[in-house]
């Protein structure tokens, strides 16, 4: 008699089953246009959306990633990075905050499309920023959602994101360290002051054990001014964290700030 498959083996199997099934009567399609797919495994977006992903080069920041105006030049601290310290390491995304990336994020976070949302992490572990060395990190931690918002949105964005990156490199992920305490106002309906203010105090650890001496990964789906993550990254430090990079999926960009 042949031994009997774990239940998790089994489960497995199911849904590699089931996905293929699904591939086959619903083709995989464009997140942006709804293009059909030809490619499998394909990216997200069809070669013309796929375009429109406007990637971050340098010049730029080496600390917190905003690329400067003049395409010339070598990478160097920004003028906000040398007047005042971060509490991160390094903070890089996949592209710019327009074009497809805006769309694919706006559809996954406000219209609910978590398939956007998994093909987005995917697109962020398989391309591996050169300053970030994804083994190097021993912890991967999404930004928390205060538990009213959780509620509301039926889901919590980073979460999705950053289980994505750690399957792909097997590093834990950690949900219960980090959390968000203070429901705060809507970053995006904030000026730049206004939003360091606001998440002042938002965050706190609640279990620090799992983070001491830690290098840590923060994952979040947008990077604005940095706010958030540099209260995220500000209070895991301040409770025994290495190190903390970020990674997002997209970067605002005014150099007017």
């Amino acid at each position: 008699m042949s031994p009997k498959l774990p239940i998790s083996l089994i489960t497995c199997r199911i849904r590699n089953v089931v996905g293929g099934i699904i591939d086959i009567i619903f083709p995989s399609r464009c997140i942006i246009c709804g293009v059909f797919l030809n490619d499998s495994p394909s990216p997200p977006f069809c070669t013309t959306c796929l375009s429109g992903i406007h990637h971050i080069s340098s010049p730029q920041c080496t600390r917190c990633g905003i690329p400067f105006p003049d395409s010339h030049g070598e990478n160097h601290l920004c003028g906000e990075c040398i007047s005042t310290e971060q509490p991160f390491s390094i903070a890089r995304a996949l592209g710019k905050y327009e074009g497809t990336l805006l769309t694919a994020i706006h559809r996954f976070k406000y219209g609910r499309k978590i398939s956007a949302g998994t093909a987005l992490g995917r697109m962020m572990a398989q391309r591996t920023c050169r300053s970030h060395d994804f083994e190097e990190f021993s912890l991967i931690i999404p930004v928390p959602l205060h538990i009213k918002r959780l509620r509301e949105r039926g889901f919590n964005q980073s979460v999705i994101l950053a289980r994505e990156i750690a399957r792909a490199y097997n590093i834990p992920l950690n949900l219960s360290s980090l959390e968000r305490k203070v429901d705060t106002k809507q970053q995006t309906k904030l000026k730049k002051t206004e939003r360091g203010q606001n998440v002042r105090g938002a965050f706190t650890v609640t279990k620090p054990g799992p983070i001491e001496g830690k290098k840590i990964l923060l994952i979040d789906d947008v990077f604005t001014t940095g706010s958030t993550v540099r209260e995220c990254a500000r209070m895991l430090i301040r409770n025994g964290a290495k190190e903390v990079a970020a990674l997002t999926v997209a970067r605002a960009i005014h150099h007017n700030q």
